[in-house]
Formats: structure tokens, C-alpha cells, sequence
């Protein structure tokens, strides 16, 4: 099964990087920027899991993905930001054929509406991952946390013969892979959980536990998980006990540092998943507010297109 990971960061650079050391047919397109680092460093990867330095790596960019008429990938592995998806579409849309299988690896909704437009509805597969990892100055993966695990399904639900073909593929990499029957409820609730904790830890910009400790930070906290969860039920995907109960205790956890990207990269100046995490969101609430009472999630999601608009004047450091 020949594999394109579209991009090399801190996401696609992880998963594909393990599958390519686990000896999988694995092409990463990026760059040339980005390829001829690959071909001096190698891809490197810093976990507890095991660190991996990977020599030759297999690249291609958009300019030769498109002059060369290659055969077509059996799976696009996709893990771009929201803001890239147009322009990570176009660098390869010529690899996708008849047959090709486009495993997004986005936050949010958004991105399924956009790849079936283009791609087609058959060609498309609902996927979370769940990773925390960043690029550190010498552009080396580092993996962050103690999770690392992909998820994905048909969007209709059950696991198809192909949904199955593709896990047993990406297992046994050095990594978690989960085909799932339920691939949206799934989708949906990481939704949840990132908006809860995005929001969150932008809108005071702290952690967890210091937001905690302020005298109504809980009762904020409550209140926007409550919203998020609300929409979800409304578009068909409540979610589950087993969900609520390990979101609780990673959202209410007295002392804990645990912080969003979203707040990283606000701190950094960075642009930001605002309308693809929080402003999709709103955009799906089936219960939109009365009154003159202003929901905590239209607050945040306000107070992060201010940001963005400091960071696009022409003023802006």
C-alpha cells in the first residue's frame, strides 16, 4: 500500500516517520525547503516511545508530484491546519486516482466538507489522531505527551473491507491504530474536548489549574463545555458517559499545566484554527442564543478574531 503523508511537521512527520521506519511505502511531500533538510538531517523524532532518526527519506514536491504523472497513492495521510487545507488540496490532488483513500487527520468538521466537494464522497474517511507534538528549532519532531494514536472509519459508520486494509497496514508502527465503526461520534467529541480546552485556556490565557483556582474559572470552564456539548447533541452526536467522564477529569483537574496548541500559538504570535475549532462550531449550533445573554463560546471565538485582526494590521509586530 504506497502511503503520501502530506507534509513532514509535527504531526504527519511522527506517524509517517514511524510507518516509514516500520518499513511501510511511505512518500512525504513537502517542500523543497523542507526536502532538502530531510536529505541533510534525516527526519528526526525525540519520544519516550523510542527516539528515530531516519535516513533517506523517500520526498517529493508539488512541482514533480505534478510533472510526473506518477501512479496514484493508495492513502493520503492529511494532518495540515485548517488554515492550509486549500493550498495542501492543490500540492496533491495529482496523486489522488480512481482508487486513492484521503485519511484526514484535522480538527473539526470543516475538512470533510471541503475534501468530499472536490475528491468525491467515496474517497474520503473520517479520522482523529490524538498526539501532542511540536518542532523544536532544529525542525526535529518532538512528541510531547504519553499518547499517540490514529482513529478512523467510514463516515456512513461500520469498518469496510478497505477501513480494515488500511489499519492493518498503519498497525504494529509503533503506534496506536483504532479502526472504528463510529468514526464521527468520535470526531464529535474530540470537537468537544479541543473547543472546551482551546477556548478555555485562550480566552484566560493559562492552564487548567490556574484558571481553576481564580474565583469563577470553574463555573467558565462548566459553562463552555456545557455549550460545546450542547451543539453536538444537536446535531445528532451527544456525547458518551465515557467521554464526559475522561473529559472531566482532564478539564477540571485542581493544579494541572495542561494548556491548548491554540494558546501556544497565540503566546507565539501564530496563526490560529479560530474559525475552523470555535466559529464552525457556532455555525452548527440548532439552538442559537435568546436574549441578551451571550454564550461563552461566541466570546472566545470574538476575542480570537480580535487577535487575528491585531496580527493582520499593519502595525502588528
Amino acid at each position: 500500500m504506497r502511503i503520501l503523508v502530506v507534509g513532514a511537521g509535527a504531526t504527519g512527520g511522527y506517524f509517517g516517520g514511524r510507518l516509514a521506519a516500520a518499513g511501510r511505502d511511505v512518500t512525504f511531500l513537502v517542500r523543497p525547503a523542507r526536502a532538502a533538510q530531510l536529505r541533510e538531517d534525516g527526519l528526526v523524532i525525540r519520544s519516550r516511545f523510542g527516539d528515530l532518526t531516519l535516513r533517506d527519506v523517500r520526498t517529493v514536491t508539488q512541482d514533480a508530484l505534478q510533472a510526473t504523472g506518477a501512479q496514484p497513492f493508495d492513502v493520503v495521510l492529511l494532518s495540515c491546519k485548517s488554515y492550509d487545507l486549500d493550498s495542501a488540496i492543490e500540492s496533491f490532488a495529482a496523486g489522488v486516482g480512481a482508487s486513492t483513500v484521503i485519511l484526514p487527520l484535522l480538527n473539526g468538521m470543516r475538512h470533510l466538507d471541503v475534501l468530499q466537494a472536490r475528491f468525491g464522497t467515496q474517497a474520503v474517511l473520517g479520522g482523529v489522531c490524538l498526539i501532542a507534538s511540536t518542532l523544536n528549532v532544529q525542525r526535529e519532531i518532538v512528541h510531547l505527551n504519553d499518547i499517540h494514536a490514529i482513529g478512523f472509519g467510514e463516515l456512513g459508520g461500520g469498518v469496510s473491507r478497505r477501513a480494515q486494509a488500511i489499519a492493518d497496514t498503519l498497525s504494529n508502527a509503533g503506534f496506536d491504530v483504532t479502526a472504528s465503526d463510529r468514526i464521527l461520534q468520535e470526531m464529535w467529541e474530540k470537537w468537544v474536548f479541543l473547543a472546551s480546552l482551546a477556548g478555555s485556556t485562550c480566552l484566560f490565557r493559562a492552564p487548567i489549574g490556574t484558571i481553576l483556582a481564580t474565583p469563577d474559572g470553574e463555573a467558565i470552564v462548566e459553562r463552555l463545555f456545557a455549550e460545546c456539548r450542547a451543539i453536538a447533541a444537536g446535531n445528532g452526536h451527544a456525547v458518551r458517559d465515557t467521554f464526559l467522564e475522561r473529559s472531566r477529569a482532564m478539564l477540571f483537574a485542581p493544579g494541572s499545566a495542561l494548556t491548548a496548541s491554540m494558546l501556544r500559538d497565540v503566546e507565539n504570535g501564530s496563526r490560529i484554527e479560530a474559525d475552523h475549532v470555535l466559529g464552525d462550531l457556532i455555525r452548527r449550533d440548532s439552538a442559537p442564543p435568546a436574549g441578551d445573554a451571550v454564550p461563552v463560546l461566541r466570546i472566545v471565538y470574538s476575542q480570537l478574531k480580535a487577535y487575528e485582526g491585531l496580527r493582520a494590521a499593519p502595525s502588528a509586530p
